[in-house]
């Protein structure tokens, strides 16, 4: 149970002292959804059928026996397009009303939590996280809490999934195994495998440790548990969200939260809106632009990374990277474009250029048969 407490004063004054220098201008003649999204489907169906049709022939086209397991296993696709819902389906017996998995999607999550504690004052991005995490040892305190939203501590890792043993993955570890009491000292128990900021690495341990700090941070400033749903579920009117803790009371924020998928599509139109809700602030000013620029660690030299895995701060980028002749990622798809995703194909896809957003919730168990930028160019031909 969520609890529902008022901000103790200290809170309060820190949220006076700082409200003013996060405040900026939010995107003008934007409209924003109620409690429910504006609909559009009806239209777009009739005009935009055959597109529609190349969309579901891609997406929703079952292999096999669903208990089988094969080929791409779409759950669901909604389809934002300025302000209103113009495309949306279900399969495989999931609803509209069903909270759905969404894996590492909750590291954009954890990525706007941090904004909003910055906006407020709780922290700062070149904090230690010695600050947080006062048990560490010392030689520990170099890593800054922009290095766990870089994927750059340094920190010894092995992001295996299936097919992997507790022994041979970090992450499995981390999550069902040694660390499942507390993930965020088990990651920082790991040595160095470089000097912080020095490399990139995509690491559900950084996340991790990212999230111990935001909810000390957070707690040191007087507010309670509560705090994802004050500052941003319940404001962005995500009335659906799961964001399950640990033992220590720390959100697991490499890999924990559910909603509904049109309550995903609330926070992809958020970001696509600059971080602002019904022309409040939110975020700071510059927070989405910083967090989908690429960041330095991955420019410096990429460990153990795909060929589309261009990263900003915790979310998926379709950026060159020149020095490395990484070209588009996503080919086809407008280079403004990023996204949260998550494991087995979850994405909340922002086109800025598009004014679109895109929700995938799905449950491929077949690696390597969803293409990625093909979905998506596929719903914008829908949107277009």
């Amino acid at each position: 149970m969520r609890l529902r407490t008022s901000i103790p004063l200290v809170a309060a004054l820190v949220t006076a002292a700082t409200t003013a220098s996060a405040q900026s201008a939010c995107p003008t003649g934007v409209t924003y959804p109620g409690a429910s999204w504006p609909s559009r489907t009806q239209e777009v169906a009739t005009q935009r059928a055959a597109e529609i049709a190349a969309l579901e022939q891609f997406a929703f086209t079952l292999t096999g026996e669903d208990e089988e397991r094969l080929g791409i296993r779409t759950d669901s696709v909604v389809i934002i397009h300025r302000g209103a819902i113009i495309y949306e389906r279900y399969a495989r017996s999931w609803t509209a009303e069903q909270p759905h998995y969404a894996w590492s999607v909750t590291k954009s999550i954890m990525n706007v939590l941090t904004g909003i504690a910055v906006s407020r004052g709780y922290l700062t991005i070149d904090d230690s996280i010695c600050r947080w995490m006062p048990f560490l040892p010392m030689d520990h305190c170099v890593i800054k809490v922009r290095n766990t939203l870089e994927f750059s501590t340094g920190l010894d890792w092995r992001e295996t999934y299936e097919n992997a043993s507790n022994q041979e993955s970090s992450v499995l570890a981390m999550l069902y195994g040694e660390g499942r009491t507390d993930a965020a000292r088990f990651v920082a128990s790991h040595p160095f495998r470089d000097a912080p900021g020095t490399t990139y690495m995509y690491s559900s341990g950084d996340t991790n440790i990212l999230s111990r700090a935001v909810d000390r941070a957070y707690t040191a400033a007087g507010e309670d548990q509560d705090y994802p749903w004050r500052r941003l579920f319940d404001p962005l009117g995500i009335t659906s969200a799961t964001l399950e803790r640990d033992a220590t009371g720390t959100p697991v924020g490499s890999s924990w939260w559910y909603a509904t998928p049109k309550d995903m599509a609330r926070f992809g139109y958020f970001l696509l809106r600059d971080g602002c809700w019904n022309d409040a602030r939110i975020l700071p000013e510059r927070w989405v632009a910083d967090s989908t620029a690429v960041n330095p660690a991955i420019r410096m030299r990429r460990l153990d990374a795909d060929e589309d895995d261009v990263q900003g701060r915790q979310f998926w980028l379709n950026k060159p990277i020149p020095e490395q002749n990484v070209t588009l990622p996503w080919v086809g798809v407008p280079d403004d474009a990023f996204a949260a995703r998550g494991h087995w194909g979850q994405s909340i896809t922002v086109v800025p250029s598009r004014d679109v957003v895109i929700v995938r919730t799905a449950d491929d168990r077949v690696s390597g048969l969803f293409n990625f930028a093909r979905f998506v160019s596929l719903a914008l031909e829908v949107a277009r």
